[in-house]
């Protein structure tokens, strides 16, 4: 597993802490975990999507 280091905005944090407190969640790395998958999970398409017409433009045009 990787660690990651990041700047959450204070009212976001605080929000997530109130789910970790709730019992919503185990904690903060849990939550950021889910949401990140979440994420990823639902703009798959797109993403692979921006990828697939990156290598079509890296093809015709030769440029990186």
């Amino acid at each position: 597993m990787s660690a990651v280091q990041t700047n959450i905005p204070d009212q976001l944090l605080e929000q997530a802490q109130l789910f970790v407190q709730e019992g919503w969640i185990t904690n903060i790395d849990a939550l950021i975990v889910e949401a990140m998958r979440r994420y990823l999970d639902s703009h798959r398409e797109v993403i692979a999507e921006q990828l697939i017409r990156e290598d079509i433009d890296w093809g015709l045009h030769g440029q990186d």
